[in-house]
């Protein structure tokens, strides 16, 4: 019975690649984007064949205007570090509030990836993705703060970000906001505090 189930089952994804892809030839872009998806995700990702053929099913079902297609594509480059590539794509998808996309092409500019290293630019795509939940780029905009890079050094505002990025979630924000907040209420809360208190 198991076995009839799993033939059955195999039968039924061929047929439906198949047709997926004869729509797809057929200009079809969500057809492409439903050939293309298994190609380029999980363990078929793995084989090169197989996701360069499923890029270029993404990639079809992007220029088609299929936008989910152009997301995974900006994802797919940016992973493989090709960031010139994933740029366009990214910029595009982080235009439809795509948090993870913002995300990237802040990283970008922080990092300077194929592009003049331009903190303001990557602030702005952080504070986009912030404003998106991401306790990451919430995290980042209050370094920039910290360090003055790209914006003016301001304590106040490191602690804002921090307190944002806490509420995102992100544990890292919540620890950094905990230490500024003590030390401005002149509570000591460093390793030297520790220290100090062993020795009493």
């Amino acid at each position: 019975m198991f076995l009839l189930r799993f033939l059955m089952l195999m039968l039924f994804l061929f047929t439906f690649t198949q047709a997926n892809e004869k729509l797809c030839i057929e200009n079809n872009a969500s057809a492409c984007y439903d050939h293309a998806l298994p190609l380029v995700t999980g363990e078929n990702a793995k084989v090169q064949d197989m996701r360069e053929k499923g890029l270029e099913y993404m990639r079809k079902s992007c220029i088609l205007g299929f936008t989910k297609a152009c997301d995974v594509m900006g994802e797919n480059y940016y992973k493989d570090k090709s960031y010139m590539a994933a740029r366009p794509y990214l910029e595009e998808s982080c235009n439809r509030d795509i948090k993870t996309a913002c995300e990237a092409v802040g990283v970008i500019y922080r990092d300077g990836h194929d592009v003049r290293q331009n903190d303001v630019k990557a602030k702005e795509y952080f504070k986009k993705a912030c404003n998106l939940d991401s306790g990451d780029a919430c995290y980042n905009i209050a370094m920039m703060y910290r360090g003055g890079f790209g914006v003016k050094q301001s304590r106040m505002n490191e602690k804002m970000y921090y307190e944002k990025s806490c509420a995102k979630g992100l544990q890292a924000g919540c620890d950094r906001f905990k230490e500024l907040d003590n030390e401005d209420k002149g509570i000591e809360t460093s390793v030297f505090s520790t220290v100090k208190e062993w020795f009493k």
